[in-house]
């Protein structure tokens, strides 16, 4: 009589992990692999097949529940759409997802499949997985990330970015003024202008990522068709959650400046939201703007990062701030290159004032080798500060420095 072996029978897709006793003769390695699978891609396939070699090969699908818990937004594919793709490539004995929750998920699907080894890729390697092979004796097996032969490298993460048309914003003078505590002093505008996602936008660099983040948790992929003031009222609301813990309000100068297209200022009187929007899609004034300002990467705001330590907020500064701003429309208005480029750095000098700890160790040394730059005229630091970005006015295209990135200003919803 030959030795038993739990092997799965044919049945429709569900999310049953019910098995069949069926006789064999032959023991294989059994091989257990897990992930999302939401975008499936090539580089999963290859991870797949590299993972087949060791034996029959399981995989654990983490379920529409978990994914959203985990990252916070909800799949492009339902659990069982992903099941059924999965199940359908060749590598794979069986398929399901897992009943588990959290980061060990499948859990619950190892106690069913009793694999020989667990397969990971290098970015999905953790000392959480090596301990419970050692404690359940299996193999633990980490493979190097490569493409198919012949093909183009692939991640999940990268496909979703170039999928995604959420814009990001970058304010350009009187930003600070959309805080309460700074407008009480003085009334004024804030500038903002929204651009497309041409290039990759780094997380904690001044972009706005946090209020961007918080709309893809709703709409992962585009803003709604909608008016952008209305947008603009929602995105705050939901990323200011009134039960939220740490105190902190959000400016709206981030949810405006994402949603409302073109270049925005919005006039702030000691409140949390707007008197008055005004913001313009003039395509000859926004191919202006373009035309003269990039964005040049630093590092990343670093973690412990307090800008508002040390503040020292006084009518003088937040006048001058208001003021910075004022002459900085004026000048986009007239295209005057050299009057936007001393408002600029005026705005930013007002800031600094106010709130010296933008300027973190590192970020004076970028600033003094582009200032120093041929047909670079002025130069700040987008929202907050503290790292990420140095945005620079420039003479012309042909003045942006070697590696600085230009912009794309969005032009409508």
């Amino acid at each position: 009589m030959g030795r038993m072996l739990y092997l799965c029978s044919p049945k429709p897709i569900d999310n049953s992990l019910d098995l069949t006793i069926v006789a064999t003769t032959d023991k294989k390695r059994k091989v257990f692999v897990s992930g999302c699978y939401d975008l499936l891609h090539s580089g999963h396939v290859e991870f797949f097949r590299q993972a087949s070699q060791y034996g029959d090969l399981y995989v654990g699908i983490g379920s529409d529940k978990t994914i959203e818990h985990l990252k916070g937004h909800k799949t492009m594919y339902s659990e069982q759409e992903r099941l059924f793709m999965v199940r359908a490539i060749r590598y794979v004995k069986e398929a399901y997802i897992n009943q588990g929750d959290g980061y060990l998920d499948f859990l619950p699907t190892l106690d069913i499949v009793r694999p020989d080894c667990l397969v990971v890729n290098e970015d999905g390697d953790r000392e959480e997985k090596r301990r419970l092979c050692r404690e359940r004796g299996m193999e633990y097996i980490v493979l190097k990330r490569v493409p198919g032969e012949g093909l183009q490298a692939r991640s999940s993460t990268g496909l979703k970015q170039s999928m995604s048309q959420l814009p990001t914003r970058l304010d350009l003078a009187g930003t600070w003024i959309d805080q309460p505590y700074v407008s009480c002093h003085a009334p004024g505008w804030a500038l903002t202008i929204s651009l497309e996602p041409t290039f990759e936008i780094r997380e904690r660099c001044g972009l706005s990522t946090s209020t961007r983040n918080t709309i893809r948790r709703v709409w992962p992929y585009q803003l709604p068709d909608m008016d952008p003031e209305m947008l603009a009222r929602l995105v705050f609301c939901l990323e200011n959650d009134p039960e939220r813990s740490d105190g902190i309000v959000s400016g709206a100068q981030d949810a405006i400046g994402i949603c409302v297209p073109g270049l925005a200022r919005h006039y702030y009187n000691g409140s949390y939201w707007p008197e008055k929007i005004e913001y313009t899609c003039d395509p000859a004034l926004l191919q202006w703007l373009e035309d003269h300002l990039c964005l040049i990467p630093m590092f990343p705001r670093r973690p412990g990062c307090s800008v508002v330590e040390g503040k020292d907020i006084t009518l003088a500064k937040v006048k001058a701030l208001a003021a910075a701003a004022d002459s900085c429309w004026n000048a986009v208005q007239n295209h005057d290159l050299d009057g936007f480029a001393a408002a600029y750095r005026d705005s930013f000098e007002a800031q600094v004032a106010m709130f010296p700890a933008m300027i973190q160790p590192g970020v004076q040394d970028y600033i003094d080798r582009y200032r120093a730059m041929d047909g670079v005229m002025a130069w700040k630091m987008p929202g907050a500060g503290g790292g990420g970005y140095l945005a620079l006015v420039c003479r012309g295209r042909d003045s942006f420095p070697e590696g600085a990135i230009p912009l794309t200003i969005r032009r409508s919803m």
